[in-house]
């Protein structure tokens, strides 16, 4: 699974390059992670880099790096109580972007990656993980772009998953324009 994803991946930089994006930029988030429907971790914070690629007008394809600590957890078993550590998530993949609107933007996306899960006390955990969300742009000065996203992400482990939902706030800064325009839209939303 992870020669596909590598594969993957590798495929979507040579289409960038092959369609020769008019902009590319570099970003930095951060923001809260929260487990769903899990009882093993509490909400963290999650941190990471992005590098949007403008492949199309509309569509941006965005190979992310994130890193994420998870709360910890305290359980009580007859008169003895302990506290179970959280875990640890990193991940590394890309989103596609489908970018509406001027200055003002709104961008559902979706993303494939793989995600590892490390946890004191039990073995570590690679998968392939699934995100899809919905972030809110804007631009700040005529190369940044503040964004707001919300995003579920979806680990598929042996049997089960580990979801977690997600609120990020982040920054990009649009470092090339190889399409020659004077537009003052930074990557991550439509000139």
């Amino acid at each position: 699974m992870r020669r596909i994803l590598t594969l993957a991946l590798a495929a979507l930089v040579l289409i960038a390059g092959a369609a020769a994006a008019a902009e590319v930029g570099v970003g930095a988030y951060g923001g809260i992670s929260i487990p769903i429907l899990n009882d093993l971790s509490k909400q963290g914070t999650e941190f990471g880099g992005r590098i949007p690629v403008r492949v199309m007008p509309l569509i941006i394809v965005e190979p992310f790096f994130s890193t994420s600590s998870l709360g910890d957890v305290d359980e009580t078993f007859g008169s003895q109580s302990y506290t179970r550590d959280g875990g640890d998530v990193s991940a590394f993949g890309a989103n596609v972007l489908f970018t509406f609107g001027e200055n003002t933007r709104l961008f559902p996306y979706a993303g494939i990656g793989s995600y590892n899960l490390t946890r004191d006390g039990s073995d570590d955990v690679t998968d392939v993980g699934y995100n899809f969300g919905l972030g809110f742009g804007f631009p700040v000065i005529p190369k940044l772009l503040i964004d707001v996203r919300g995003e579920f992400t979806m680990v598929v482990t042996d049997e089960t998953s580990q979801k977690f939902g997600k609120v990020l706030l982040g920054a990009t800064y649009r470092v090339f324009n190889f399409g020659g325009s004077s537009s003052s839209a930074p990557t991550g939303g439509q000139k």
